[in-house]
């Protein structure tokens, strides 16, 4: 086996994560990829994970998704949010739209400004590519967020009115309701392009990145923890599709 080719294609691949890529002709237990990996100073650094507060109780509702994060089938819920990059030419505004079924990224809209308008064409982006291509019933699909004023305009509201869909927030200031997108950011800002990256980037050449990464590594081709099997993805999206199909014929 392979692991120091695995691990110059995957750098931030874990232990866990060799051991479940590795091709059936190269199947071994889980010790002694590990032991391999600590013989040959392949082990990934563990970051000290930070501390959080517990959340306000006295808050309001957090909306139709209910802190959860799982859905059966593709286009059912959707999450959004905003993050940001320092580039030396300015910042850029990213806002992805994460579907709870795969961890596909569907929708994606990068900008220089962090307005309405970064976040109706991410989630028009979305629904596009996805859902109504695809024949999906989109009316009733929930898309959570937290409660920034770019997702209570008129202008992205009047897009989750037009399409018929649920709009669910969570509570203000509260990290806890949208966990699973930070920890898609948490992913990009590690695995796709760092911050400290970015500095030395124009914005054009940040968004070039970071779309790359999405389509062609995180979509395609990194294997996902939370789904069976330990798919990627667009790979899980595929494998629903056809076996829907097959059941149908």
């Amino acid at each position: 086996m392979n692991l120091k080719k695995l691990r110059e294609n995957h750098k931030k691949y874990g232990v866990d994560r060799r051991h479940k890529s590795l091709p059936p002709e190269n199947h071994c237990s889980y010790g002694k990829v590990y032991s391999l990996c600590k013989k040959h100073q392949l082990l990934q650094r563990v970051k000290n994970k930070k501390n959080t507060t517990k959340e306000d109780k006295t808050q309001f509702a957090i909306g139709a998704i209910e802190r959860d994060f799982k859905a059966t089938v593709p286009n059912e819920k959707w999450l959004t949010d905003i993050t940001q990059y320092q580039t030396k030419t300015g910042k850029l505004y990213v806002s992805p739209v994460l579907d709870c079924f795969d961890g596909a990224i569907v929708g994606l809209s990068m900008d220089s400004n962090m307005k309405a308008e970064l976040c109706k064409q991410s989630l028009l982006s979305a629904l596009r590519r996805y859902a109504i291509p695809q024949g999906s019933k989109i009316s009733g699909l929930i898309i959570h967020s937290d409660r920034g004023s770019q997702y209570t305009s008129n202008k992205f509201r009047g897009t989750i009115h037009k399409y018929q869909l649920e709009q669910s927030m969570g509570r203000t200031g509260s990290c806890y309701d949208n966990t699973r997108m930070e920890s898609f950011f948490s992913r990009l800002k590690d695995e796709g392009v760092t911050e400290n990256e970015a500095k030395s980037l124009t914005r054009e050449e940040l968004a070039r990145r970071i779309f790359k990464w999405i389509e062609l590594e995180y979509n395609l081709t990194r294997i996902t923890s939370v789904n069976e099997g330990y798919l990627p993805p667009l790979v899980k999206r595929a494998k629903y599709f056809h076996d829907a199909k097959q059941l149908a014929a």
